[in-house]
C-alpha cells in the first residue's frame, strides 16, 4: 500500500515550503568587487591568525595586538560576508549599510596598519626557534595583503556609499518610507 491519500501532497509541499524559507544566495555580490574583496579578506585574514597562533606568541606582547586584530576582523568579516551573500541586509533596511561598510573597512584599514607594522617589527630572524621565524615573517607577509585588502574595499564601499559606482553591495539602497 502506497500510503494516505494526503501524504505525498504534505511532503511535497512542506519541503517547497522549507526552500521558500531559505534566504537565496547573491551570486551578484559574490561576482562584485567588494564581494571578492571580502572572500580575499576572510581566507587572508585566516592566514594571519592561524600562523601567529601556532607560535609562542605569548612570549612578544607585540603578538598579542596582532592576534586580537586578526581574530576580531576576520570574524566580523565573516559575518558582514554571510550577512550580503544571504541578502539579509535587505530584511535590515533602517541600518544603513552602505555607510557601515565605509565605517567597518576603514577601522579595519588603520588597525591593520598597526597590526601590520606591530608584527613586522617584532620578527627577529635570530629567534631561537626557526619555524617561529618563517611563519611570523609569513604572517606579516599575509597581513600586509589583508591591509591592501581592507585599503580597496575601503575605496569601493565609499563610492558605493557615496553613489559614485554601483556594485552588488549596495542594490538594496531604496525608498521604503
Amino acid at each position: 500500500m502506497a500510503g494516505p491519500p494526503g501524504a505525498a501532497v504534505s511532503a511535497r509541499s512542506s519541503s517547497a515550503a522549507a526552500a521558500a524559507a531559505l534566504p537565496a544566495l547573491d551570486g551578484a555580490f559574490l561576482r562584485s568587487p567588494l564581494g571578492g574583496l571580502m572572500g580575499a579578506q576572510a581566507v587572508l585574514g585566516l592566514l594571519v591568525w592561524a600562523l601567529i597562533a601556532d607560535t609562542t606568541y605569548h612570549l612578544h606582547p607585540a603578538y598579542s595586538w596582532v592576534m586580537f586584530v586578526a581574530i576580531f576582523f576576520w570574524i566580523t568579516t565573516v559575518i558582514f560576508f554571510v550577512i550580503y551573500l544571504l541578502q539579509l541586509h535587505l530584511k535590515f533596511y533602517v541600518i544603513p549599510w552602505p555607510l557601515v561598510l565605509v565605517i567597518f573597512n576603514a577601522t579595519a584599514t588603520v588597525l591593520y596598519i598597526t597590526a601590520f607594522v606591530t608584527c613586522s617589527a617584532a620578527v627577529q630572524p635570530t629567534s631561537w626557534r626557526q619555524w617561529d621565524y618563517n611563519r611570523r615573517a609569513a604572517a606579516s607577509f599575509f597581513a600586509c595583503l589583508v591591509m591592501i585588502a581592507y585599503g580597496a574595499s575601503t575605496f569601493f564601499s565609499f563610492r558605493a556609499w557615496k553613489g559614485l559606482g554601483s556594485n552588488a553591495a549596495t542594490s538594496q539602497v531604496t525608498n521604503h518610507a
